[in-house]
Order: C-alpha cells, then structure tokens, then sequence
C-alpha cells in the first residue's frame, strides 16, 4: 500500500471545524453540537474461515449527525480501519453532503480486516455478519451505506440482501452503489471520478487554464483515477503519468489511457506498462503538470513534498491527500487545491441520484445522470469559488463554511429535543 502520514484524521476534522465555527461565530452550543457524533458504534464480527478458524474482526459504523436527514456514507475494509479514522470521514461526510445539498448527514463505516488474505467465501460471510451488527442502524430512512475502500457492488449486495432477509422484504434502498440488476444507477461507478473532471474542467475555466492539451497526473488508478484519467484523456488532455500501489509509468507525450485501461485488466497494475518509464510515487507528485489528482489515500503530500509539487491545479480524488501543513505551503506557491469534499462529491451526489430511483422504483438513462451530476457539481464549485473571493479564503476553507453552516442552520431551526 502507498504509505501516507497519517495525521490524526480526526484531530484535523476538529481543527477544520473549529477554525471554521470561529470564522462564522457559530452558536458555542451548536459548535458543541457539531463536534461529536450523534452516534458511534463497535461491533464484534465473528466469521469462520475457510480452514475451520473462527476469526473474530472488529467493525464499526459512526452517524455523525442526522439533523438533514438519514446519515450516508461508504464501508471500508481495510487493516488500519479504527474509530478514530472512521470517525472523522463521517464528519467529512456531513460537510459534504450539505455542500452538495443533499438531505443527508454524514456517516461512515468499516471492518479492520486485510481482505487480500481472504477468499470470497470468507468475505460474505464477513460482510453479513457485520450487516447482521448494524442492523438495527442502518435502512433507507435511517442510513444507507456504500461502497469505499476494497468495497464493491458485490459487497453492497451482500448487504442489501442480508438486510433484507431480516425484514422479509426487498429493500434495495437501504445501500447504493449496488449492482444495476437489483436497484443499482447507471453511472454510479464512475460517478466519482467523473466527479472529479467536472470539477477540474469548472476550475481551469476559471483560471483560465486551457483544458485541451493540459498536462494531467493521476496518483491511484483505482475506480476514482482511472475514470477520471480516461474522462481527462478523452477530452483530449495530455495524461503523463499515473501511478497504483505498485508504482507509476510515465511518458512526457503522453500515456494512451485506453490501452493502459486494457492492460490493466489483464495484468493488475500500470507498472507493467511499456509505453513509459518507470517512476515511484513519490516522484509522480512531483512532476511538471497542470493538473494533479491524488486519488490514492491520505497524506500522500505533505510538509517534506508540498515545496516541490509543481502542478497549477490539485484535485483531491481521495479523502485528505493533503496535510494542513501541505496546504499552507501550497497555497503560499499559488497552487490551486480542489478540497476533497467537493472534488470527490461526485460518488454521493450519484449515490443520492440511485436512493432517489430506488424509493421511486423508477430509474433514470445514464445521460440524465450524467447531466444532472455535472449541473450539481459545477453549481456547488461555484458557490465555494463566489465565497472563497468574498471572504478572501481558500477554496476548503470556503467549502467548509458552507457545509457547516447549513447543517448549523438547520440544527437551529430545529432547536434541541428535549
């Protein structure tokens, strides 16, 4: 795995909240409100394995606040998934969801588990357990999962399925990111890095950066980097390097992502391909470029690299690439940064898209999805750009404001109970 600092996912999410809350001059009891989730919760979750073991993984699934409405956010199985983590990308999540203008809060879940070390048999057998744990958390009216990191649409079915099965319905709401066959949205495995290249073609409009022939760099070739690489390439950007945990290629000319795509299928990683040099990942972040998408995992620049990034615009296709630290320096080298919360708000936005379909039982083409994503995101980069120049503020600063303070909002408009 690409190894970043960790920087304490939560003590940033507090700091975040707290400079912002100081900046609105929110109320000190919704501020209060705000910096502790409504809910949290632990679970055991017992699975046997395939050689007899009984292996017993701890899961968790954080609600951090449903003043909006039911709580969203993705699962992810990964062996450094702790409280505090899962934590603070359920904050993360609330502010996104209100950016967006979703009627969501924000919520976020996950199993420790190293699931490279385990079978598909193993997996299920996992996945509903721990469906089995939360159940009484989760539904389409009370929160509804999604898919994250080493998560799919398998894994999502797992779920809804599990779920239910104890309410002796079929209930595709209570999870999207599902497979289309049993309530999934076109579009919505791309959506995220689609996401992301709406947002980077707003942002060089703006800065008046010329998106035919741009210079684009892409960390993480997952569902997040690959769609934007391609969606990048194929309107006639320049795509350099891209990278996976393996390593990276890079090629000055240009890569020709079509082809990488299919190689990848066949053989796993981009570092196989031959059409390039070879390069760490660490060097990827510093190459010559207009556009940079860390789209791997957190703190991958920080303080040590931030003075020698030397892209005009980064987008965060991950959650938190970039350290506090990293962006100070950044912004003091005029380096545009497209804040997580809303250059990765694409996958939720569609995720909202396939929830509404669901509980409609009516779905929509893939083109109406398309559209309507790239009408939200380029309307909320609007919003941020418009207060960011009012206020004389960066861009995550902005888009913090705004998610804050339309949860605040609301949670004063509802008042407290009892």
């Amino acid at each position: 795995m690409m190894t970043g600092d960790h920087h304490g996912m939560l003590d940033v999410a507090l700091a975040q909240l707290d400079a912002v809350a100081k900046r609105l001059a929110l109320d000190p009891g919704i501020h209060k409100r705000l910096r502790q989730p409504q809910r949290s919760l632990i679970v055991s979750v017992p699975t046997l394995m395939d050689d007899g073991r009984l292996e017993v993984f701890t899961g968790f699934r954080v609600q951090h606040d449903l003043t909006m409405g039911p709580t969203k956010g993705g699962i992810r199985y990964h062996p450094g998934v702790n409280l505090e983590e899962i934590t603070a990308l359920a904050m993360l999540m609330t502010w996104k969801c209100a950016l967006m203008g979703l009627p969501y809060g924000g919520a976020k879940g996950g199993v420790c588990c190293d699931t490279t070390r385990m079978s598909l048999v193993e997996l299920e057998r996992m996945t509903r357990r721990y469906t089995s744990e939360i159940i009484l958390f989760i539904g389409p009216d009370r929160d509804i999962p999604a898919p994250d990191m080493y998560t799919n649409e398998q894994v999502m079915a797992w779920m809804m399925d599990t779920y239910s099965m104890q309410q002796g319905i079929t209930s595709p709401g209570v999870v999207t990111g599902k497979p289309l066959l049993l309530g999934g949205s076109l579009g919505r495995r791309e959506a995220t890095g689609r996401g992301v290249y709406y947002i980077l073609k707003a942002a060089a409009k703006e800065h008046g950066i010329a998106f035919k022939g741009a210079r684009v760099v892409v960390q993480g070739f997952g569902n997040v980097g690959s769609v934007a690489a391609r969606l990048l390439y194929e309107d006639d950007c320049c795509v350099v390097a891209v990278s996976d945990h393996r390593g990276g290629i890079y090629n000055p000319k240009g890569l020709d992502i079509l082809k990488l795509l299919a190689e990848c299928a066949d053989k796993g990683s981009v570092s196989e391909h031959r059409d390039g040099d070879r390069i760490t990942n660490e060097e990827l972040l510093e190459l010559d470029c207009d556009f940079l998408v860390p789209a791997a995992t957190e703190g991958q620049i920080t303080e040590k690299n931030a003075d020698r990034v030397r892209a005009r615009i980064v987008a965060e296709g991950a959650n938190g690439p970039i350290t506090p630290e990293a962006d100070e320096i950044l912004a003091g080298k005029k380096v545009v940064v497209l804040p997580d919360i809303l250059a990765n708000a694409g996958g939720v936005t569609v995720s909202y898209f396939e929830w509404v379909q669901d509980l409609q039982q009516y779905f929509w083409h893939e083109h109406e999805i398309n559209d309507r994503l790239s009408e939200v995101m380029t309307a909320a980069f609007q919003r941020v750009l418009a207060l960011s120049r009012k206020e004389r503020v960066d861009l995550r600063t902005a888009a913090l404001m705004l998610g804050v303070s339309r949860v605040a909002e609301a949670k004063k408009l509802r008042g407290l109970y009892p």
